[in-house]
């Protein structure tokens, strides 16, 4: 049977954990006056003249007063210095206990994690019944504006006898009543609903922090029409917030940055009668309304993390109690239990209301009454893991290893990893073998840091904003590598089988090229299968690297950015393979043409220093929208990269003492500040004043050594350039399986690092108490500008 303090931590909300009841500190504690009550009981037998006088003393009890006639301790209600503290519990012994210090200190730690419970229980309800509130009104405005663009479609639509177009604009005039709080949010820009919600009117890129959308004042009277709602006499205006998510509003961005004072003067603009205009454009108000259905979503899972914490810590107390009856032999729990069960976290229904309102709301407003389909969105069932996937693990991993000592025998009886062997296989077969054992390396890397991400409760999931339903587990990525590697090995093993029979190139030198093929037709294959969803995830992440600073940029984004960094050779062997057979140099053997192209030549300086490029651009966006300084020393690291990558492209054409000694200064340069970088901002470590020496404060692996081995690893692994100075042969292997072997390391190095940097990112979320997100909100008031 799983202990309950498994149980408890595996259950538990990972970026929660702070705030839940220490129950292995209390336990600590157990034992400690356990130990002791042995040593008593063995080192004295109670006597029967003890005995005797101990019931003596018992019986005085029956004289003392009523309330204390079988009471063993009495827990004392105070009230909070402030009002989010509430009431603070502070319990006194009534009884002698065999330890009666150690019972103390018990005792003085379970009040402190009752009274830490119940203030955190109710910070957190307080924070989601604001955002409840909030996402109320929000709603209500979604609702008339929604009520108002199909009154005006269907007047405007009668009165000319025409159908409204998707994107047509609808007139309306509409205003807004009482003051209101401003709400500054994270990489978003306005739309002003005031003038034309079709013309994008964005905030300061600067404007930083996400935050809560201002309250917007509503009448009690439901009746109310929009046009008595919206801009009045006091300078009041309703505008929306559009995020900065894409090219098309970046560039809105920009054009806003340019053209201000044009557009604050056509902001001035009545209409008829000193009213003002307003255009509803539909595909504006349903980016609006889906804005509004996430921000419910996360709520509602808010919510259930609440629910969550007050039944696993209202658990974890009556465990405690327990065993400290058990241990004592006192009848504690009783007691002390009455007081956690009228406590503020156990007896509060605030959270439990609202959930059922927010789930009124959604089935009624986005699930058209369909209490199972506004489920799938508020309460996604996850994928259960099934047998097959580790039954197609084993098979298709013993199948790969086959299949790889009997390429690598057959490679070794043809001898072509040797230094005079067939340079043909070598210059156009071995670059495919070699991008797709780099690939798969990386994904199988991959998984292992899901596998240990899951055993040490970092977060990923949310950290990636992976949806449960779709994500990846590691048994899945496992599956995809074996199975992949297996069909790779298979058809270059079978390549081989033929070039050892005699056949000429002419005829199977193709088959590279359609395996290739094979593997880009089923990454975009549309079909609902093979993991479709993250299949278009991962292109879409590619694509918002690729057209970088124009998307937004999120941890999934520039995480995949760093792991492109380190897999350049994969990417110029790409580059070389697509040259091959694109240009038609196949047919005739002509593996050098591209090398004596100047073009080719030029991009591969590009695709050395692209992935550096993308993510050195990631970093000026972030530093745009967010206005943090760190953002561009990330960038001067990402530069440094750049100029050593470049410098030993260009000492690979032309090897001279020149080029080497800028390679050698350029790279060490960039190694230490990618050194600093890694230790001190990715993993968190490096910390003067921890108290754990040179690592941070808060650890997820138990032992020390393993950090510090990590760090003396990541440091030799980041040296692997110096085989660029170096040139050093391994024996009688080929330069290109030493190259392969060098990029191997790399690619090791970068899924050694994924670990720390989101184990990094997880903690900083939970210093922060973060489990869910905040979703930006479109709605909220301005004052007008004169």
């Amino acid at each position: 049977m799983v202990k309950f303090s498994k149980q408890f931590e595996g259950q538990l909300i990972p970026e929660w954990k702070e705030a839940f009841v220490d129950y292995w500190q209390l336990k600590k504690d157990l034992k400690k006056i356990h130990l002791l009550n042995n040593n008593v009981n063995n080192a004295n037998k109670e006597s029967s003249f003890t005995r005797n006088i101990y019931t003596s003393l018992r019986k005085l009890h029956m004289f003392g007063p009523q309330r204390r006639e079988h009471e063993i301790i009495q827990v004392h209600t105070k009230i909070g210095q402030t009002l989010s503290k509430g009431d603070m519990y502070e319990t006194e012994l009534l009884e002698q206990f065999a330890d009666t210090e150690s019972a103390a200190e018990f005792f003085a730690l379970l009040d402190f994690q009752l009274n830490k419970v119940n203030q955190f229980f109710r910070t957190k309800e307080k924070e989601f019944f604001e955002r409840g509130e909030c996402l109320k009104k929000q709603m209500e405005i979604l609702v008339e504006l929604k009520d108002a663009l199909i009154k005006q479609q269907y007047d405007k639509g009668t009165s000319s006898g025409q159908n409204i177009k998707e994107d047509e604009l609808i007139s309306a005039t509409i205003s807004c009543d009482e003051e209101s709080n401003k709400d500054r949010t994270e990489q978003e820009q306005e739309q002003d609903i005031e003038n034309s919600i079709d013309q994008v009117i964005p905030d300061s890129p600067r404007s930083s922090e996400l935050g809560n959308p201002a309250n917007i004042n509503t009448e009690d009277n439901k009746s109310k029409s929009l046009s008595e709602r919206v801009i009045n006499s006091q300078g009041k205006s309703l505008k929306i917030h559009i995020p900065l998510t894409n090219p098309t509003r970046t560039f809105s961005a920009i054009t806003y940055l340019l053209r201000d004072d044009m557009i604050n003067q056509s902001s001035k603009k009545c209409g008829p009668n000193g009213r003002k205009k307003l255009h509803i454009n539909r595909t504006k108000l349903k980016h609006a309304e889906k804005m509004i259905r996430g921000a419910f979503i996360e709520l509602y899972k808010g919510l259930g993390y609440l629910k969550t914490y007050r039944n696993l810590n209202m658990l974890a107390f009556v465990k405690i109690l327990k065993k400290f009856d058990k241990v004592t032999n006192k009848q504690v729990l009783p007691i002390y239990l009455r007081v956690v069960e009228s406590s503020y976290f156990n007896s509060s229904d605030k959270a439990l209301k609202l959930a059922d309102d927010v789930e009124e709301i959604f089935i009624k407003h986005f699930a058209e009454d369909d209490k199972k389909k506004a489920m799938k969105y508020l309460k996604p069932t996850q994928k259960k893991e099934s047998h097959a996937v580790t039954f197609f693990i084993g098979l298709f991993g013993g199948c790969f290893i086959a299949l790889l000592v009997g390429y690598v025998i057959m490679a070794h009886i043809t001898g072509l990893y040797r230094p005079k062997s067939d340079t043909i296989y070598m210059e156009t077969v071995y670059p495919v073998l070699s991008m797709f054992s780099l690939m798969f390396l990386h994904f199988f890397l991959y998984g292992c840091n899901i596998f240990m991400w899951r055993k040490t409760r970092v977060n990923y999931s949310f950290i990636f904003e992976l949806a449960q339903t779709k994500e990846l587990k590691y048994r899945d990525v496992f599956l995809i590598c074996t199975t992949s590697m297996t069909a790779v090995i298979g058809v270059l093993f079978l390549h081989l089988t033929l070039v050892a029979k005699g056949y000429s190139y002419n005829q199977i030198q193709a088959i590279p090229a359609l395996l290739l093929v094979v593997f880009i037709l089923l990454l975009v294959c549309p079909f609902n299968i093979i993991y479709k969803s993250s299949r278009y995830r991962f292109i879409c992440v590619i694509r918002n690297i690729m057209f970088s600073p124009l998307y937004k940029v999120v941890m999934l984004d520039f995480f995949m950015a760093d792991q492109l960094c380190s897999q350049v050779p994969m990417l110029r062997n790409l580059e070389y393979v697509a040259c091959y057979y694109i240009t038609g140099s196949y047919k005739n053997q002509d593996y050098g043409y591209c090398m004596r192209t100047k073009y080719y030549r030029d991009l591969a300086y590009a695709v050395s220093f692209l992935p550096y490029y993308w993510r050195a651009m990631q970093c000026a966006r972030r530093w745009f929208d967010e206005g943090h300084k760190s953002h561009l020393i990330n960038l001067g690291k990402y530069v440094s990269a750049m100029l050593a990558a470049g410098a030993k492209v260009a000492y690979e054409k032309e090897k001279n003492m020149g080029w080497l000694c800028l390679v050698i200064v350029v790279s060490s340069v960039a190694t230490v500040y990618q050194l600093y970088w890694d230790f001190v901002k990715d993993w968190g470590l490096l910390q003067c004043h921890s108290k754990n020496p040179w690592l941070r404060n808060e650890l997820m692996l138990r032992r020390k050594f393993i950090y510090y081995f990590s760090m003396g690893l990541n440091l030799v692994l980041r040296l692997a350039w110096l085989q660029t100075v170096l040139h050093y042969n391994f024996g009688t292997v080929d330069y290109r399986v030493t190259g392969l072997f060098l990029a191997a390391l790399e690619v090791i190095r970068r899924g050694h690092w994924n670990y720390y940097r989101l184990e990094n990112e997880h903690l900083n979320n939970a210093g922060k108490f973060r489990a869910v997100k905040t979703v930006p909100l479109p709605f909220h008031e301005v004052d007008e500008q004169d």
